[in-house]
């Protein structure tokens, strides 16, 4: 069979390219067209050498935010367009979305208006905020493959048909193999985000945090390693690690950086769940521009940002947004989480708890398994 797979986004790409695994292992027909980025072209490429799968990179796709939109509006145009020719022009048996909702429900609507089968896999958090969409989803989209367990109750609700086969970042974090710290010595990372307008607004609170930690006695051998987004490059942080900086950026080893680090200080997003799954003590920030703030603050209804503590329904690790996102509140927050003992290990029970609510192993083999008996049925 013929997919036709959209990833917008870094974690689209890690969960698009173990989907992808799965449907070339249990269909050993299958013919992948996508956008992605570098982890789905690897796979591929080990499966279907030479074919120029990828149609676009997620790095030129990737919009932060409302007011992002607006001023790239144009280029969004532009990739819709291009989109919906090469769907028509490869007409594929089903089109996969993964997460990305303001450019996939247009794809959506599309695909489905022209006949062609239509999966979401990880679906839009419609339960947090936009719940209007719940409308074009039920009527654009064939199947829903949901990944958090809160959301069975909430879709059956809303009488949308899904699937759920357990969340696929388990997978990902256990089959890493524990390597050696990229770096010697006692460090905090800290996780800014994969979108460039994240990168600037977490980094000069990240330099300030670092400058204020290290002045604090007992810290002042700490590091400061900054994961570096496999979408940005070193330009992207260069404002923030000249010569009178303490950030150091290292790329391609963001779990092994959170694995060995003390704590973690965690943009919020996908991250943040990887983070509980490896174990590591974390605090969760955020901050955007006052007007996206003003406006998520009208439509956003959930008590927490963090998967986790969705996950876990109470909060198991702080979380810092917004105007609560300042060097002192994550310097208080930190020192909080490499000294006090009852604290981290009360934190790492609940981690525990979130690894149990999202089940076991091999969720991505089974989402691949349960989308290819759909189309069987047909």
């Amino acid at each position: 069979m013929r997919y036709y797979i959209i990833a917008g986004e870094a974690s689209g790409d890690l969960h698009g390219s173990n989907l992808m695994k799965g449907l070339y292992d249990k269909d050993p027909k299958a013919d992948i067209r996508f956008w992605g980025g570098p982890l789905m072209g690897a796979v591929s490429e080990a499966n279907q050498p030479g074919a120029g799968a990828m149609v676009k990179d997620y790095s030129q796709t990737a919009i932060m935010g409302f007011k992002d939109v607006i001023l790239k509006a144009r280029v969004i145009s532009a990739n819709l367009k291009l989109c919906r020719q090469d769907i028509l022009s490869w007409q594929p048996d089903v089109v996969i979305l993964i997460d990305y909702p303001g450019f996939n429900l247009k794809i959506a609507e599309f695909a489905h208006n022209h006949g062609l089968k239509v999966f979401w896999y990880i679906a839009p958090k419609v339960w947090a905020s936009r719940e209007g969409r719940i409308r074009k989803i039920k009527k654009y989209v064939d199947k829903l493959f949901i990944v958090f367990p809160f959301e069975k109750e909430y879709f059956t609700r809303k009488q949308i048909p899904f699937a759920y086969c357990g969340n696929p970042l388990i997978d990902a974090i256990d089959s890493n193999a524990v390597q050696e710290a990229p770096v010697q010595g006692l460090y905090i990372a800290l996780l800014a985000g994969s979108r460039k307008g994240e990168v600037k607004t977490m980094m000069p609170v990240f330099k300030a945090f670092a400058d204020r930690l290290a002045a604090t006695p007992g810290y002042e051998e700490y590091k400061f390693i900054v994961a570096g987004a496999p979408s940005r490059t070193a330009d992207d942080y260069k404002p923030w690690t000249g010569p009178d900086s303490r950030l150091q950026v290292i790329f391609g080893q963001t779990h092994n950086l959170v694995r060995h680090a003390k704590a973690a200080v965690v943009n919020s997003g996908t991250a943040s769940l990887e983070t509980a799954l490896i174990g590591t003590p974390q605090v969760v920030v955020y901050a955007t521009s006052p007007i996206n703030a003003a406006i998520a603050k009208k439509i956003i209804k959930i008590e927490y940002v963090s998967l986790g503590n969705l996950i876990a329904g109470r909060k198991v690790f702080k979380e810092l947004l917004q105007w609560y996102f300042t060097p002192e509140n994550v310097t208080n927050e930190v020192i909080r989480l490499t000294s006090d003992q009852e604290y981290i290990d009360t934190m790492k029970a609940g981690y525990s708890e979130i690894r149990t609510l999202l089940g076991g192993k091999g969720a991505s083999a089974a989402v691949a398994a349960e989308m290819i008996s759909t189309l069987s049925e047909e």
